[in-house]
């Protein structure tokens, strides 16, 4: 693994945290603050500790991040096994555009399964809990995980890497759309328009609301992008309509 590799993919991760963490923040925490404190999920607001604590595991994660893309794919000795390829041409354009919504149904997944399995008790402390200190999360606990986590959250490239054909577009793209919907998960506003929830689409449609109301309560709400998994599985929290109506009618 080449450090030059690693440092520029680390600056290229961390830029895409700061950056869209840090307006997304300055944009809802600060000037617009408010008004729309009436808005909120959760009415109160998160202390500065816990801005310093989310921030700080943030960074860590990132390191961990950095170094996997790093290890698997600059590595020549590991790269030959993998299915990543820099030639764009070498798979068609159908292909490469298809990809998106296999990446984004195999991270889903990846990330419900693993999830709830973190939720497991004799798991929980070990690996889940410094992300679940942020019970009311702002922009900077997207990537507020235990190093042990950020190790398992970042198993999803290597996945996608033995799996199927990749380009470093692949994850140029993905993993800055990852990154976006993260946030707004951990937003602490709802986005979406009211009744959204209820629609043929947005009913599979994970929500900031869902993703607050599992900060909150610790159980229920597992998933990432979509809610297939919770609805076909029952863990989708029963008071989710409800708080979603709530929420929008503030």
């Amino acid at each position: 693994m080449e450090l030059e590799k690693y440092f520029r993919t680390l600056t290229m991760i961390a830029g895409r945290y700061f950056i869209i963490a840090g307006l997304a923040f300055l944009l809802f925490y600060v000037l617009l603050k408010k008004l729309l404190a009436h808005k909120k999920i959760q009415q109160r607001y998160p202390k500065t500790a816990d801005y310093i604590r989310e921030i700080g595991y943030s960074i860590l994660t990132i390191s961990i991040f950095g170094f996997v893309p790093a290890f698997f794919i600059y590595n020549p000795a590991i790269s030959k096994y993998t299915n990543f390829y820099r030639d764009i041409d070498e798979h068609s354009m159908l292909y490469f555009w298809a990809a998106f919504p296999i990446m984004l149904f195999m991270h889903d997944t990846y990330f419900y399964w693993m999830h709830r399995l973190m939720h497991q008790k004799q798991l929980f402390k070990l690996f889940h809990l410094i992300h679940h200190k942020s019970t009311n999360p702002s922009p900077w606990a997207a990537y507020a995980f235990h190093p042990l986590e950020a190790i398992v959250e970042a198993g999803i490239l290597v996945v996608f890497l033995f799996t199927i054909p990749m380009h470093k577009f692949h994850f140029l793209i993905f993993f800055f759309f990852m990154i976006v919907y993260n946030i707004y998960g951990h937003l602490g506003w709802e986005l979406y328009p009211k009744n959204f929830h209820k629609t043929r689409i947005g009913r599979w449609i994970n929500t900031s609301v869902c993703h607050n109301q599992h900060h909150q309560y610790f159980k229920g709400n597992y998933s990432l992008y979509f809610l297939f998994w919770d609805r076909w599985m029952g863990t989708l929290r029963e008071d989710y309509d409800a708080q979603y109506e709530k929420v929008k009618s503030q």
